[in-house]
Formats: C-alpha cells, sequence, structure tokens
C-alpha cells in the first residue's frame, strides 16, 4: 500500500513539476494534477503490473471520496455571511454557467455527430 501512495504521489509531483516547467518555458496553463493522472494513465496503460499495485490502493481512495468534499462544506459554512450577501451574482453566475456548460456540450456533440457521419434515425 506504501508503494502504491508513493506511485501516486510521484505522479502527481512529476506533473506539478511539469505543469510549472509548462508555464514558465512556453507560458501554457496547464494543472499539475491532471498532467500527474495523464502521466499515470500511461503508466497504467503500458505495464499491468504498475495498474495491479495501484489498483487496490485506488478503489480505496475512491469508495471515500465523499470525505475529501468535507472540508469544502464547512468552508461554505464558515462564510454564509459573504455568500448571503453575494446570493443573486452566485444565482446568476451558477445558472449561467450550468446554460453554457449544456450549450457547450450540444455544439461539441452535434459538431462530432457531423464529423462522424451519423445522422438521427
Amino acid at each position: 500500500m506504501l508503494h502504491a501512495l508513493l506511485a501516486i504521489l510521484a505522479c502527481q509531483l512529476i506533473g506539478e513539476t511539469l505543469a510549472r516547467v509548462l508555464q514558465a518555458g512556453l507560458g501554457l496553463g496547464l494543472p499539475g494534477p491532471v498532467l500527474g493522472m495523464i502521466l499515470m494513465l500511461g503508466l497504467m496503460r503500458a505495464s499491468a503490473r504498475f495498474t495491479a499495485l495501484i489498483r487496490p490502493v485506488a478503489q480505496g481512495i475512491l469508495a471515500n471520496l465523499s470525505l475529501l468534499f468535507v472540508p469544502a462544506g464547512v468552508g461554505v459554512v464558515g462564510h454564509l455571511g459573504t455568500l448571503g450577501s453575494q446570493t443573486v451574482a452566485i444565482l446568476l453566475a451558477v445558472v449561467g454557467s450550468t446554460i453554457l456548460a449544456i450549450a457547450a456540450g450540444a455544439v461539441t456533440f452535434a459538431v462530432v455527430a457531423r464529423i462522424t457521419g451519423s445522422s438521427d434515425d
């Protein structure tokens, strides 16, 4: 288990380092954890042994993922006064971003359907 956690954290560290190098060198703002996950995915696709090492720890983390949302909930409760005074702005941002996300998904779906030649039967 310790080796698996070390491998996961090493992938994140490499991703963070790569993100900082890309930011400084090319001006690309890619998140380090995303680059680390891409690295881990590549390692898992390349090595069944690495996948077998990571799988039990990853399943344990995923089974308890809801615990990671507790700090966010505490933060929301801690700032209820600020949130209360900004209710309209927050509501508009949530509704607007939801509409934009749905529209972006629909446009992407339509473009991919057109590219692949799919049609609605």
